[in-house]
């Protein structure tokens, strides 16, 4: 094995997100709320060389499967990402993230007019505008929303 390659431990059971765009991978764990207070061992491989783009990110997190809502943080952060789900140390599961026409209870609504921000208990619903621009629509107040200034609900 030489010098330039890359060892990391394989995991038994969790989940890999594979083809982050590089410099994402950090960004993916904060939206996800993956801070290893929980124990489960995090592998975090950032600026990997890879045959299909320059670089990329790679996450592995032991004993932890992705949930919808979670796939969705992922599409917009990352939406070039696979998720590949492993079960005593084999590949079970391997789907590429896409993004919903709809997203609810992820993002609050950058307008503090909007309905959704009042003491009212009404869920965020964002409606997905353009999937590859990554332009998203309040459903409440209609505003357009940068995904980059989204806030977790």
């Amino acid at each position: 094995m030489s010098e330039s390659d890359l060892i990391v431990r394989r995991i038994k059971n969790g989940t890999v997100i594979d083809h982050i765009e590089a410099g994402k991978g950090l960004k993916v764990l904060n939206a996800l709320g993956i801070d290893g207070r929980d124990g489960n061992v995090i592998t975090i491989a950032l600026n990997v060389p890879s045959s299909k783009v320059a670089k990329k990110d790679i996450i592995k997190v032991e004993n932890k499967f992705l949930q919808d809502k979670d796939t969705n943080k992922l599409a917009l952060i990352a939406p070039k990402a696979t998720v590949n789900i492993i079960q005593d140390y084999k590949l079970v599961e391997k789907r590429r993230v896409t993004l919903p026409n709809q997203i609810e209870r992820i993002f609050r609504c950058s307008n503090p007019d909007c309905i959704t921000n009042s003491d009212e208990e009404i869920q965020p619903i964002m409606d997905v505008v353009d999937k590859t621009g990554l332009v998203l629509r309040c459903r409440y107040c209609t505003r357009t929303l940068d995904v980059n200034e989204l806030k977790y609900y």
